[in-house]
């Protein structure tokens, strides 16, 4: 089982850029493809971005391509998400997830464990 815990979301303007992190606890970090979903009030969590076990392979929904960078440290314990030229419409909760046996998934379905969220607010 691995605990997970969002950090470094915000309020900033358009344009402006934050990096998420993602610290795990428990045990064996590396065995978990990781992601990150995002969330607005009223609508169902979509998916950001994914990596793989070693970090050699990603994935991004086409809205951010481009624009953010999904990272993992594995000897740190710890994912991240470098958002880079936010947009309002990036405005949500985000939530990192790990999944035992699903790698670049854009399921949430496939995801065991997920944080509590953290919320970024970009604004005009």
């Amino acid at each position: 089982q691995v605990q997970l815990v969002e950090s470094g979301g915000g309020l900033v303007q358009a344009g402006d850029s934050l990096r998420l992190a993602c610290a795990a606890s428990g045990r064996a970090f590396r065995r978990y493809a990781m992601g990150w979903f995002r969330q607005v009030p009223g609508k169902e969590r979509e998916f950001a971005a994914a990596i793989d076990w070693f970090g050699d392979n990603t994935y991004y929904t086409d809205s951010v391509k481009g624009r953010f960078t999904i990272s993992r440290d594995n000897a740190k314990n710890t994912l991240y998400l470098q958002m880079n030229s936010l947009k309002p419409e990036d405005t949500a909760v985000y939530y990192c997830a790990a999944s035992r046996s699903s790698t670049n998934s854009a399921l949430a379905a496939q995801y065991d464990y997920w944080g509590q969220g953290t919320q970024v607010t970009v604004s005009s």
